[in-house]
């Protein structure tokens, strides 16, 4: 693995994002032989390195037999030419690591042709200097036009596939808001954060649910929601979404768009955070950042600290506290901290509801059967030919009573 340290990075970023990229590895199913960064007050052109850097890291990789090269950043697809033809060994960079990685754990029809459009959209600037040859689902003759190389057609391939796959994608994103208006009577909590944060674990405590949990990067690629009952509040659903990372592919952001609308339409962000991270601050930077892309920076979210049995550092704990006010602690592995956060989402469900005093004709099959469903119901009486049911609902159902021509009153 490679790297290189400009002068406005802290060696502590650095470390820590090659410590991340080790991670990576594994999650690959690689083996880490050895790292070496540079420290430069700018890239060298062409080859990222000078020249003597370049010996030293041709010949580690000799020595060591390595039969990869991973830099930890972007390479542009002529930098990855030139080092590969100087090196004599493969180099990959970390966008291609990721997509890998994505490719690896993808399990269901959208996450696979999620990853599949990245990697294609990832591999077509660079057909040109690491052309191989892709084979044709179609006949030959009549595939080509006049005088085109084959390089021209496998790039014309590629297009197609991407313009296929993004249809595909349309078709699965317009079932996704079926599902959502489905299950939109439902309040939604969404958990979201860096990858690794414990946000699997965490579902699992609070859902009572086994979806896969593994102590590596992207473990969970695909969303998973379940419903979760509250005493004397009903139901809320939970959601589990793919976790983010620094420097990630931005074809693999805009391909999970779908995925990560989960998040969007949440009523409550839980952003899950490892509290054993190196650097807490930057994950959490990170992960809102992705958010406010995505436009779900506007959303209400809770902070919850995961995995606080690793630490013993009572100060640290008061620091976020005092940098992130309304913060929970919890430790998914221990149960510490869990039914506090099960009190905190029990009063933000809580305060989701608005009383109310509802009056309906009996006759109106439609407005009663509405009503059983939508509304928590105190008590019950006759009024005139009207019955008055007076009880509690949540405040985005209210459009649904105007709607069917439901007389109330708002309770003090």
């Amino acid at each position: 693995m490679t790297a290189i340290k400009l002068p406005d990075q802290a060696i502590e970023a650095v470390e820590e994002s090659i410590a991340e990229l080790k991670a990576l590895c594994y999650s690959a199913g690689g083996d880490v032989v050895a790292s070496i960064t540079q420290s430069l007050k700018c890239y060298h052109p062409g080859h990222l390195f000078g020249e003597g850097k370049l010996e030293e890291i041709k010949q580690l990789c000799i020595d060591t037999r390595a039969q990869l090269l991973i830099y930890d950043g972007e390479l542009s697809p002529s930098q990855q030419e030139k080092l590969e033809r100087c090196l004599d060994i493969a180099v990959i960079d970390r966008p291609a690591l990721i997509l890998d990685i994505f490719a690896r754990h993808a399990r269901s029809r959208e996450a696979k042709t999620q990853v599949e459009l990245a990697q294609l959209q990832y591999i077509l600037p660079r057909l040109a200097g690491h052309w191989t040859h892709l084979e044709r689902q179609e006949a030959a003759i009549g595939t080509r036009g006049p005088g085109e190389t084959q390089l021209e057609t496998d790039r014309r391939m590629v297009y197609k596939k991407i313009g296929e796959l993004k249809k595909e994608l349309e078709k699965i994103d317009t079932e996704r808001n079926t599902q959502r208006k489905r299950r939109g009577d439902k309040i939604n909590f969404c958990l979201v954060g860096y990858t690794n944060a414990g946000k699997s674990s965490l579902f699992n405590s609070l859902t009572g649910d086994a979806v896969l949990v593994a102590d590596r990067l992207f473990a969970t690629l695909d969303s998973t929601t379940r419903r979760v009952s509250l005493k004397g509040i009903g139901e809320y659903l939970l959601t589990d979404t793919v976790g983010f990372i620094k420097k990630l592919p931005v074809n693999l952001v805009a391909s999970f768009r779908s995925t990560l609308k989960e998040a969007v339409s949440a009523d409550m962000l839980i952003h899950v955070v490892d509290f054993a991270a190196a650097d807490l601050d930057e994950n959490i930077r990170i992960v809102n950042e992705v958010l406010d892309d995505i436009g779900a920076g506007e959303i209400k979210r809770l902070l919850v600290f995961n995995k606080i049995d690793l630490v013993k550092n009572t100060e640290l704990r008061r620091n976020m506290i005092a940098s992130y006010p309304g913060c929970k602690f919890v430790s998914a592995k221990t149960g510490e901290g869990i039914d506090s956060l099960r009190q905190t989402l029990v009063e933000t469900c809580d305060e989701m509801f608005v009383e109310l005093e509802a009056s309906v004709s009996p006759d109106d099959g439609t407005a009663l059967a509405s009503l059983a469903k939508m509304m928590q119901v105190y008590s019950g009486h006759s009024r005139g030919d009207l019955i008055v049911y007076k009880g509690k609902i949540l405040r985005f159902d209210i459009p649904k009573l105007e709607r069917l021509g439901v007389k109330f009153e708002y309770g003090n």
